[in-house]
């Protein structure tokens, strides 16, 4: 038996010995592990060096439209409107608290800010429901993709799934996380006003992400983050009847 056992493990080893050892790095490549909190350090970084980027280019507009009133070649912008009364019941990222009050060269600069992150979430999204529904079966109804994106692209990019799934059948959807990831850990010695109202710049780049993994789907729509308290975060996802390409 011993000699027949050392017969048989002689091949194992000369064949091992003859896989080059790229080819055996490539086999099974070493796991690389990372800091917990590295995404959190990397998001800070991101959104401080797109803010840089977005005032240097909305400046170069605003000095480019500018010379152009200047010129006689476009009439000068309307004066601002007059700044309305807010309503205490409207969420603090709501579009209608938007609305209801002058937007203020600050205002403009974080909307340029997640503008580009939502962009930035827009390819992202994309990339990774070509990556998780390449063995899946197309989609024959809205609601499960929508149910794909609450399991399958939430467990992905923030390693859990989504609270509460509401919709009212006419295209929709509400998705609620109680904990969001991405501002779980956000908070402001000013305090909670302003922790949530920094959490509205974090939360733009999920929020594409959430579009373009629906986009690359053929469901085209649009995605409004609201935050009423953080970390809790809820998607406002509405999507037409026909959303098919």
């Amino acid at each position: 038996m011993s000699a027949r056992n050392s017969v048989s493990t002689t091949p194992s080893r000369v064949a091992s010995s003859l896989v080059p050892p790229a080819l055996a790095m490539l086999a099974e490549p070493p796991s690389h592990m990372v800091d917990g909190a590295m995404m959190d350090y990397f998001m800070i970084e991101a959104v401080n060096a797109l803010r840089e980027s977005s005032a240097v280019a909305t400046a170069r507009a605003k000095k480019i439209e500018q010379e152009m009133v200047e010129s006689g070649l476009i009439p000068p912008p309307p004066p601002p409107a007059p700044p309305m009364k807010d309503n205490p019941r409207d969420s603090t990222t709501s579009l209608t608290s938007g609305l209801r009050r002058n937007v203020g060269p600050e205002d403009e600069a974080e909307e340029a800010l997640r503008t580009r992150l939502e962009a930035i979430g827009v390819h992202v999204g994309g990339s990774f429901s070509e990556r998780l529904c390449l063995d899946k079966p197309l989609f024959s109804e809205t609601l499960e993709a929508v149910k794909f994106i609450c399991k399958d692209i939430w467990s992905a990019c923030w390693d859990k799934q989504v609270d509460n799934l509401r919709t009212n059948h006419r295209g929709v959807y509400v998705l609620q996380d109680n904990s969001f990831k991405p501002i779980s850990r956000l908070s402001s010695w000013k305090g909670r006003a302003d922790a949530v109202q920094k959490a509205r710049t974090y939360v733009a780049l999920p929020a594409g992400i959430i579009k373009g993994a629906l986009s690359r789907l053929g469901y085209h729509g649009t995605v409004t983050p609201e935050i009423s308290s953080v970390p809790q975060c809820t998607f406002q996802v509405k999507l037409p009847k026909e959303h098919k390409a």
